[in-house]
């Protein structure tokens, strides 16, 4: 027993402890449903995220789970919620747990069926390019999987390669190489695409070799913009883009509004590091973590035929391009955003990275929408709410006397509401965020 019925009115949520598992307790129209009540992405407390209808989004990154069912709705993350049993009796309300279960769920999957010769080819290891896998494998497609990166490892985590220092590479890595074997989804490491034939269908890479495909993603992603001072082409200067530059956090002190004017080093090594502002600061070693380029320049050379904007890939509904049977998705691409009037846009973001991967995994289906929670290029207001040195905010950005984004610290969850009603297509004006 975790609660007494007359404890949650409808539209309310409770978080309950049952056999050491965190879940939350939901109430909606009467009903009681229980799922687990830990985001399945960072782990963050769903009791804390914003309820709206069937539907809780989490505070940290906004993915976004279905109450009654725990199926994840709205990346980033891959896994479903647990859902667990709930009954009402005499007032009371139980959850039953399987102490089997495990905190996360994968939705059900297929895999590769043999004979089937059908192929479908992703280049790049990054969130699109596998949320493009498992949707596939989650739609009973039969044929072959491959994934396609210049990376040394399995699709990782990047955003972690600067939040979670001196971790195992198994706790980085986005799945398990048992489980991509499981489901039939080849991953082909240090590969790089040189060359198409669009009309053959083949790709070619640098070593030599070739691929046939019926079905072609690009969502090759971005890579690590490189530092432009004197000294930056010393040994010891790493781009932090893949596990191996990660380090052991020690000592971290932090230099801000400042800059690097220059790396000296001796014998081809890192010495010492002298700032913007004249401070030299000695160093064995100097990790780069200062933003990325987008990877289409070699886009451009491999596929000439492709229509581009800005140095953008210009995609159309379900992530298509302008040749038959290529797709792509992810920072590379500039698709119609249907928040700003169905302006073209490029947004870099992981969340929606998968997004379009999901897309461009379901193109077979009719009737997918990308989903688009925020844009705020172009404002011309901002109202804002608590301040900056006390650590708690809230800012409203405002278009033609509408709000277009928000951004919060320690606000929440103000803008997990927000995306719901901006998700909704309600009109938030800016009368109403004053």
């Amino acid at each position: 027993m975790v609660c007494l019925e007359s404890d949650l009115q409808d539209g309310q949520m409770k978080e309950v402890e049952v056999d050491q598992n965190k879940i939350l307790l939901v109430r909606n129209n009467g009903e009681f449903t229980a799922v687990g009540g830990l985001c399945t992405h960072y782990g963050a407390p769903l009791i804390k995220g914003a309820l709206v209808g069937d539907r809780v989004r989490c505070l940290f990154h906004g993915a976004c789970f279905n109450t009654k069912t725990g199926d994840i709705e709205e990346f980033p993350g891959l896994d479903c919620l647990p859902k667990y049993k709930v009954k009402v009796e005499g007032g009371k309300v139980y959850v039953t747990t399987d102490k089997k279960k495990l905190k996360k769920r994968v939705k059900k999957m297929s895999g590769r069926v043999p004979g089937v010769s059908h192929t479908v080819v992703l280049i790049g290891g990054g969130p699109a390019s596998l949320q493009c896998a498992e949707t596939l494998r989650q739609n009973d497609y039969e044929g072959r999987i491959i994934m396609v990166t210049k990376d040394e490892q399995l699709p990782l985590d990047k955003t972690k390669l600067s939040k979670a220092m001196n971790i195992e590479i198994e706790n980085v890595l986005l799945r398990q190489n048992d489980f991509l074997q499981e489901h039939g989804i080849d991953v082909w490491t240090k590969k790089e695409v040189k060359s198409v034939d669009t009309e053959a269908k083949t790709l070619t890479f640098s070593d030599g070799t070739n691929q046939h495909y019926d079905q072609l993603l690009i969502s090759t992603g971005g890579r690590a913009r490189p530092l432009q001072c004197p000294g930056a082409e010393l040994e010891n200067v790493k781009l932090l883009e893949s596990y191996k530059d990660m380090l052991e956090e020690k000592n971290v002190k932090f230099y801000t509004s400042n800059g690097v004017a220059e790396i000296r080093g001796e014998n081809g090594k890192v010495k010492e590091v002298v700032l913007k502002n004249g401070e030299v600061l000695p160093a064995d070693i100097v990790i780069v973590g200062i933003g990325m380029y987008k990877n289409n320049f070699a886009i451009a050379v491999s596929f000439p035929t492709l229509i581009s904007l800005r140095k953008h890939l210009c995609v159309l509904q379900f992530m298509k391009t302008n040749i038959p049977d290529i797709f792509a998705a992810g920072d590379v691409v500039s698709f119609p955003l249907p928040l700003v009037g169905h302006k073209r846009v490029n947004i870099g973001h992981w969340q929606l990275a998968q997004a379009h991967g999901r897309i461009a995994g379901l193109s077979d289906h009719s009737k997918i929408n990308i989903p688009s929670l925020s844009y705020g290029e172009g404002y011309t207001d901002i109202v804002f709410k608590g301040s900056t040195e006390g650590r708690k905010f809230l800012a409203f950005y405002i278009k033609d006397e509408e709000v277009v984004a928000a951004a919060s610290l320690n606000f929440d969850p103000a803008v997990a509401r927000l995306a719901e009603m901006l998700l909704m297509g309600k009109r938030i004006t800016k009368a109403q965020a004053q």
